[in-house]
C-alpha cells in the first residue's frame, strides 16, 4: 500500500536529518553535551531505519 510507504518516508527523512545534525554537533563542539548528542543522533538514525522494516499489510482484492 502506498499510504504505508509514504508514512515510512515521512518518518525516515526527519529522523535521518535530525540524527545527522546531532551527530555533527557531537563531532564539532558540544563538549559538555557530547554524550547526549551522540545518544540522540544514533537513536534517531536507528529509529528512522527501523521504521523501514515495519511490515506492510497484504493487499486485499477490490470488492465488487
Amino acid at each position: 500500500m502506498s499510504i504505508n510507504r509514504t508514512a515510512k518516508g515521512i518518518v525516515l527523512v526527519p529522523c535521518l536529518l535530525l540524527g545527522s545534525a546531532f551527530l555533527a554537533a557531537a563531532l564539532w563542539g558540544a563538549e559538555p553535551n557530547r554524550q547526549l548528542a551522540l545518544a540522540l543522533g544514533f537513536s534517531l538514525l536507528l529509529t528512522g531505519l527501523l521504521a523501514q522494516l515495519l511490515p506492510e499489510p497484504p493487499e486485499q482484492p477490490p470488492q465488487n
